[in-house]
Parts: C-alpha cells; structure tokens; sequence
C-alpha cells in the first residue's frame, strides 16, 4: 500500500486531508506537533490501522525525518497551521534545524518552510501541494453567497486587493480588513480571525467618534501570495472565518479562486448567508 506521510499542524485541515488521503486508498504516517495538532488524531488512529501516528515537537526536525525512513514514507505534506509566533519563538531546535535557523537570510515562514522542504527533499521525502486531493475544497470564482458584494463592497474589494497582495509579498500576512477604501487592520503573526476581531475592535472605538468618515461595515480580503508555494501557507477560510466577521460587524468577505481552501464550503456559505455576508471568489 501506498504511504503518504502528513506533518499535521492545529484547526481541522489535517483531519480533512487524512480523510482525502484514506479515501484514495493511502496509509497515512502522521507526524502530529505537540504544540499544535489536535490529541484527536489519536483516536483516528485507534479506529484505523493504516493511520499510523508519531508525536514529536515543533523542533525535531532530525526525528521528523527519522520517523519518515522508518516507516518508508518518500511522499508528504504539510496541513494545518502553526502559529507563526511558535515558529519563531516558542521552539527548541534540534541540531539540524538550529542549523537551518542560522543559515536563512530573513525570519520569515516561507523562508523557513522552504528550507525544510529542501531538507526533506536531501532525504529523500518529496513534500508535495498541501491541496493534494482536496481539489473540490477550493473556492470557485464568482459569487459564492445568495447576495453579492454592494458597490462600496467592490471598491473595498478592489483596494483591499491591492493592499494585500502588497504585504502578501513581503509574507506579513494575507488579510487586510477594510472600511470606505481605508485599511483598518493588517494581518501579522495573529492570524486571520484575529485580525478579524482586532478590525472589529478597532472600528467600535472609531464608531464611537463623531468624526468619524468610515462606512459603518468592513470588509475582509484574503489573498494568496504573489508566488504562492501551495505546499504550504495556503490561504483558507471556515466557519470560524464567518464567525469571527459577524462578530466584528463585516459585511464581505473576498477571496482568491483557485487558491484559497474552504473548509466544508455549505456550512460556510450557509453561515454566511443566515448573516447577509457577501462571499466572493475572484
């Protein structure tokens, strides 16, 4: 039987690909973080002897590979995020991956992630498109929602754009949040939903200004990189992603066709539409 080795991250995206990979008739070597995937997997395994679980910290590089030539894994891919602020400070490295550390010219997660799939790829562990066999969870272009994006919407949309792909590039984040073509929140290490709640934050406290010349909605961009590796760092959104915008008082959520997963697309779009939110694809 065929191997597909899943170095597993926190949210759901492992527990759906592990799905996908079963569904295609594959043994599954989950290299599950200990800071971050969800002790679920566990019982996925007990239920199932072709998944096959290995728990390790977010520094053991050395024995990530070693687990991956035990079990004759030659095939892997990344699912499921880890906190940037894990990354970059929360880790104790083993040898080879306090090496790596040393050796990037910037700090940043694509520089990191890269360097150890080119690690992987020395040893023999080719790390392939974290959207294998998820192709049907990719957003389809075009308005996802029962209603589309209002006039305002699209030039928020439009500007938003532009701002995103502007940081996407230099990897700070992938979301922008804004209001009346004005950003109002950047996506760093916090993540998508958190940049959501501190948008909505934010435009409370402007709300409670007279002066204020913002609309009274926001708008949620979310874009893939300029040179988007899909082995890793895909843009996705979830339910969570809905939520976190009814919370903040958004209106519109734009994403990228092609490039951005939804996790259990019905159950989003569903959410969204029971808020009046305007889900578009572009």
């Amino acid at each position: 039987m065929d191997k597909l080795g899943l170095i597993a991250g926190n949210g759901r995206f492992p527990f759906l690909l592990l799905d996908a990979a079963r569904a295609h008739g594959l043994q599954v070597v989950v290299a599950a973080i200990k800071e971050e995937t969800d002790p679920e997997i566990d019982a996925r395994a007990a239920a199932d002897p072709e998944i096959h679980v290995h728990w390790l910290s977010l520094g053991e590089l050395s024995r990530l590979i070693e687990t991956f030539h035990g079990e004759g894994v030659t095939r892997a891919v990344m699912a499921g995020q880890v906190k940037h602020k894990q990354i970059f400070s929360s880790i104790r490295p083993d040898w080879r991956l306090a090496k790596l550390l040393l050796n990037l010219r910037t700090r940043n997660t694509d520089m990191l992630l890269g360097a150890v799939a080119k690690v992987l790829g020395d040893e023999g562990i080719d790390l392939i498109s974290s959207t294998a066999y998820l192709e049907p969870l990719l957003a389809r272009p075009g308005v996802l929602t029962r209603r589309a994006p209002n006039d305002e919407e699209l030039k928020d949309i439009a500007y938003g754009r532009t701002v995103a792909l502007a940081i996407a590039g230099y990897d700070l984040g992938q979301t922008v949040v804004i209001a009346a073509q004005a950003c109002v929140a950047v996506e760093a290490m916090e993540g998508t939903d958190a940049t959501i709640h501190r948008a909505g934050a934010l435009f409370r406290t402007l709300g409670h200004s007279e002066e204020t010349t913002l609309s009274r909605s926001l708008t949620v961009v979310k874009v893939a990189k300029p040179n988007q590796d899909m082995r890793f760092d895909v843009p996705v959104v979830g339910v969570a992603t809905i939520d976190a915008m009814v919370e903040a008082g958004a209106t519109c959520l734009a994403i990228e066709a092609g490039r951005t997963l939804m996790f259990d697309p019905a159950a989003i779009l569903a959410a969204a539409d029971t808020a009046g939110i305007a889900v578009v694809a572009q």
